[in-house]
């Protein structure tokens, strides 16, 4: 077989070549921006050029700082087709955690929002290795700083677009992605550039998200977290249009791109399409092109699934991954078998989190090892496979989470007799009640299939008596006119046993969250800790 190095620098390439007229529209302060693949791959030259010029060498990390858009893309190849590696740095993280991550990858060159130039500021003199801050903008004039800062457009505007890419083992890191802690500091995880091309590649298959140059993509998922789920790779390498969706985007942001962009495929996390699914109900008109949503992050509630397919007819993919797994691993498709099923049958199936994706492996792992193929017996999924990391980056936590080939993933799901996963919950969410444990996410989902519910989240809080109790916190549809509490714990009690139904309902405006959207339950456990200490 040909020795062909696995490697990124084809992507671009690739894109320019067989499709140099497809286009990318990118969301900005000043309204939408649009270039072609061929106009793509000179800027995406320009700036590898550019980032020689200011000392980055092959191996070194740069930066990002940046919302999903034109330049943020331009960087996620021009970084490692360099040699180089693309650091995406959260934006969402506290500046502790940021000057954290950004010492710890030692960082060169972060290239930044200009919106988001007052997160460097504020860090910048405790960055150790960081030599220059380039500011990504539209048309507008840097702001005063006290440390010096560099123009993206004004660096790129005096390059060449033709750059003499070097030799690249396929072994060679690519990517650096940080996982959002909840607790210690963040923990590094690198990405090979066979790793992203595997992946990508996958992303293409049939039984996975089927991308494709016939798509018009839009990763909603931030660009900073897991590599948008890989889809912004792939998506160049495939010359598939794309639209991003830029800083912040509103709901309302995002109906009015993906109908006016006529988008096809769109990432997300639960949140993200619960806020879309509130907009299109409101806005009463013809929904988005969308041949599927492809949702994870967490588990999503059946009755969001149900909603879209059958409100709207927009197939919905449940997919399971982590940043270790960049991120696909498992992904909820019918099977051939399931084709007679009824539509409430397909619906329970889709509502999984499903099974393993080609070239992934997947094992769930109780207290006597691997558990019945079942779907009743819980155990923590395991998971290896050629886009899996094989430990943290300078973390001595690796031991703990990769052992023996494996992953170890701290969630805890059932696995049933066809091979696809239900999660359960991460083991630090499972409510440890009297010895027995209770899923939050299924008391999640089952309340949030109650119509007068927009959100819940169940966690466990201490107990005198069972150490812990599940209590339920709940975002009303209406708030002005919330639900009896009684209504909601009566629509559980056919569907869990008695022991699980929580002790009580308390209604919030709003739920916390991670960095990524997922529920923030240890903001609730602290500040609701003693919210049962007089129970009996």
């Amino acid at each position: 077989m040909m020795d062909y190095p696995l490697s990124l620098q084809s992507f671009v390439t690739r894109a320019e070549q067989l499709f140099p007229t497809n286009p990318i529209v990118s969301r900005t302060a000043d309204g939408l921006f649009r270039y072609t693949y061929r106009e793509y791959a000179g800027r995406v030259r320009q700036l590898a050029n550019a980032l020689s010029r200011l000392g980055v060498a092959p191996g070194d990390r740069v930066g990002t700082l940046a919302w999903n858009h034109h330049r943020h893309l331009e960087a996620y190849l021009a970084i490692p087709a360099m040699g180089s590696v693309i650091h995406t740095v959260n934006l969402r993280l506290s500046p502790d955690h940021l000057t954290y991550i950004i010492n710890h990858a030692e960082d060169k060159v972060i290239l930044v929002d200009q919106s988001l130039l007052p997160l460097v500021a504020a860090i910048h003199d405790r960055l150790q290795t960081v030599s220059a801050v380039v500011v990504m903008g539209d048309n507008t004039p840097l702001p005063p700083t006290t440390f010096p800062i560099l123009d993206y457009e004004a660096l790129l505007a005096a390059e060449s677009d033709a750059f003499s890419y070097p030799a690249i083992d396929e072994r060679q890191p690519a990517g650096l992605c940080y996982t959002s802690a909840t607790t210690g500091n963040p923990k590094g995880v690198l990405y090979s550039h066979r790793g992203i091309y595997l992946h990508s590649m996958s992303l293409g298959l049939a039984d996975s998200a089927a991308l494709s140059e016939q798509d018009v993509a839009m990763p909603v998922v931030p660009m900073f977290h897991a590599n948008a789920w890989g889809m912004p790779f792939a998506a160049v390498w495939f010359g598939t249009p794309q639209v991003l969706p830029g800083p912040a985007p509103t709901p309302a942001d995002l109906v009015d791109l993906m109908v006016g962009e006529n988008v096809t495929l769109a990432a997300g996390v639960p949140t993200v399409w619960l806020g879309v699914l509130r907009e299109l109900d409101a806005r009463q008109s013809p929904p988005p092109p969308l041949r599927a949503i492809l949702c994870g992050g967490s588990a999503a509630p059946r009755a969001l699934i149900q909603a879209y397919e059958e409100r709207y007819r927009i197939p919905f993919v449940h997919a399971y991954g982590m940043t270790e797994t960049a991120p696909l691993a498992s992904i909820a498709r019918l099977k051939r078998a399931h084709r007679d099923l009824s539509p409430a049958e397909k619906l329970n199936v889709r509502a999984l989190q499903g099974m393993a994706v080609p070239g992934m492996e997947i094992r769930v792992v109780g207290l006597n090892g691997d558990v019945a193929w079942d779907g009743q017996e819980m155990g923590e999924i395991l998971m290896r496979g050629p886009w899996v990391a094989d430990s943290y980056y300078h973390d001595d936590r690796s031991q703990e989470a990769f052992q023996d080939g494996w992953l170890h993933s701290g969630d805890i799901a059932t696995i049933n007799a066809e091979g696809y996963l239900r999660l359960v919950d991460r083991t630090k969410d499972l409510v440890k009640s009297g010895g027995e444990w209770i899923s939050s996410v299924d008391l999640e989902n089952m309340l949030m299939a109650h119509q007068a519910v927009f959100e819940a989240c169940v966690v466990g809080l201490p107990h005198p008596r069972w150490d812990e109790r599940p209590v339920a916190f709940v975002v009303p549809q209406d708030p002005a006119h919330p639900p009896a509490k009684a209504d909601l714990l009566d629509s559980l009690r056919p569907h869990f046993a008695k022991w699980w139904i929580p002790d009580d309902v308390v209604f919030i405006t709003e739920i916390p969250k991670t960095s990524v959207g997922k529920f923030l339950k240890r903001a609730l456990r602290e500040e609701y800790a003693e919210h049962l200490r007089g129970a009996t």
